[in-house]
This record gives structure tokens, C-alpha cells and sequence, in this order.
């Protein structure tokens, strides 16, 4: 069937292929940061705990995508709004859910163990995820169409982004502990900051047609983010995990990697500024959401609970 593409379909925000290199870079840095707070023994600590793990990736890669699709057809958004959703839905954890975790009095180890496993194993989910449920919402599917997506390319993409930068990060983290504690918040903060500023200098070249459209982005965007935090706490309940647990498991699930999101967006859909802007406006929003959610937690701190869960 065809589809009107509206005027946020035909956005343009291309920051030419040396910026996206760069940006590229950056990324794979910061995930670098990401792996140096990676421990063994928390790792070892959650894979005794398999069925919270599986639920937790399950909802992050099963959950998010088939909900966030339901919400792009109850909202009726267009093509390159549903793209940066669905994008958002299929792309694994970020590390600040381990910031917010930590500052509203949760279970760390288990924050950290769930980023791990939720950044390696998008190497493979985030590209097929996301091929597969932008084809099941016509008004995207047309637009995949028209630039041709090649998924095994976007894998590749994904995996060094990724899988590299959290490999070298790991090893660095095992064996020289000092220099990854040294690297671990310089790397962050100035990936952090310059991912920023090329946003910033990106979106301000279409000031006025961004303004124009916020209404469109922002809307579907803030309800996503609420949908994606409940959630991560509903599931929390479900596995009878304690208060410490919920609040690790409502981050892991409601805290997206937007970092990587826009890099992809940028890398792929340069011709649709839609999508990197719905990004862009989901990481924000993001940030806030969380730092108010962990405020509100960490000023109710929670009572000593034995852990309770499922067998396994």
C-alpha cells in the first residue's frame, strides 16, 4: 500500500559522513566506559539468578518493541516518528540506568549485570528487532523501502559499536583495574559533552522546522518513555524481586541506549531528521525522567527484604 509521507518524514538533518564518523567514535568510546564498570562476580551473581536475567532482557527485546508498535497505531504517527520509536524500544540499556540505580538505592550488580548482557546480545537483537516490527507499521515499512536497509550491514554496524569497545573494556577492567577506575568517569563525561554539542549543532541548523514539529515528537515520545519505565517496574513485581531489585529492574528496562539510537539514526536515516529528532528528544526526556524517579527513590530508602524469586 502506498503512504503519504508527511513534511517530518522529508527532515533532513545529515551532519556529513566525517561528523558521522566521528560521532561513531565517540560511541564506541563511551561503551568502552560502559565495560569498564563491568565486574565478574556481578556477572557471576545474576547468572545464578537466570530467570530475573531472561525477564529482564525479554522485556527489553520482546516487550518494549511489540508495546511500542501498538502505541505508533493507537497515535497514528507517522513514518519517521514510528522509526525513532521502535529504534528507541529495540536498542539495548544505557549505562546511566547503573547512575540512577546506584543513586536511588538499587541493586547495582544486578543494573550492571543487565546492561552487560542487554548491550552484547543487541550485536544481534537490535538490527533484526528492529527490521522486523518497523515492517509491521505500514507508514515505516514505506520508508525502510525507499532507503533500503540492509540489516546484515546495520548488524556489523552494531557490533562494532558495541561488541568491541565492551570487549577491550572488559579486559582492561579484569586486568588492569586501576587504569579502568582512572578512565572509567573521564571517558564518560567527555564523550557525554561532545555527543552533545554535535546534537546541539545539528538540530540548530533546523531550528525553526524542529519547532514546528515538536508536537509531534514529543507527545508519542513522553508517553513511550512512561510505558517503558512501568514496564521495567511491572516486571520487577512479577519476579518478586526486592524493593533494591525493582528500582534496578525499572531503569534497565525505562533507561534506552539513546546514545547508540542516534548514531544509528544519523548513519541510516540522514534523510529523515525525524528519526534522529525523536531520538534526540527521547534522551533528554529520558535523563530527566530518571533523575526524578531516582531523586523520589532515593529519598525512600528501602527496607532490608530477603530476596524472594522464582526457582532457577
Amino acid at each position: 500500500m502506498l503512504v503519504a509521507a508527511s513534511d517530518l518524514d522529508a527532515l533532513r538533518l545529515s551532519l556529513g559522513d566525517g561528523a558521522q564518523t566521528g560521532i561513531k567514535l565517540l560511541i564506541a568510546v563511551f561503551l568502552l566506559g560502559v565495560a569498564l564498570d563491568v565486574e565478574l562476580a556481578d556477572l557471576r551473581a545474576v547468572v545464578r539468578r537466570p530467570l530475573v536475567l531472561i525477564g529482564g532482557l525479554a522485556a527489553q527485546f520482546a516487550v518494549l518493541p511489540v508495546l511500542t508498535l501498538l502505541l505508533c497505531r493507537a497515535l497514528d504517527v507517522g513514518g519517521s516518528v514510528a522509526l525513532g520509536m521502535l529504534l528507541i524500544a529495540c536498542c539495548p540499556a544505557g549505562n546511566l540506568s547503573n547512575l540512577l540505580t546506584h543513586r536511588a538505592h538499587g541493586d547495582v550488580a544486578l543494573s550492571i549485570a543487565l546492561t552487560t548482557c542487554s548491550n552484547l546480545l543487541a550485536v544481534a537483537a537490535t538490527p533484526v528487532a528492529f527490521g522486523f516490527w518497523a515492517a509491521r507499521y505500514p507508514a515505516a515499512d514505506a520508508l525502510l523501502s525507499d532507503i533500503r536497509l540492509d540489516p546484515v550491514e546495520m548488524g556489523v554496524e552494531v557490533a562494532l559499536l558495541i561488541g568491541l569497545p565492551f570487549a577491550i573494556g572488559m579486559v582492561v577492567a579484569a586486568r588492569r583495574p586501576r587504569v579502568a577506575a582512572r578512565l572509567r568517569r573521564p571517558v564518560e563525561i567527555a564523550v557525554l559533552v561532545t555527543l552533545l554539542l554535535v546534537v546541539v549543532a545539528g538540530l540548530a541548523t533546523r531550528g525553526g522546522v524542529i519547532v514546528a514539529h515538536l508536537d509531534e515528537v514529543a507527545v508519542p515520545a513522553i508517553i513511550q518513555n512512561a510505558v517503558v519505565l512501568l514496564v521495567g517496574y511491572v516486571v520487577g513485581r512479577a519476579f518478586l524481586l526486592p524493593p533494591t531489585g525493582v528500582r534496578a529492574m525499572t531503569f534497565e528496562t525505562g533507561i534506552r541506549n539513546t546514545a547508540l539510537g542516534l548514531v544509528l539514526a544519523l548513519a541510516y536515516f540522514d534523510q529523515l531528521g525525524g528519526v534522529a529528532l525523536v531520538v534526540a528528544f527521547w534522551a533528554l526526556w529520558d535523563v530527566l525522567t530518571g533523575l526524578l524517579l531516582s531523586s523520589y527513590w532515593r529519598r525512600r530508602v528501602p527496607t532490608a527484604e530477603p530476596v524472594t524469586e522464582p526457582a532457577g
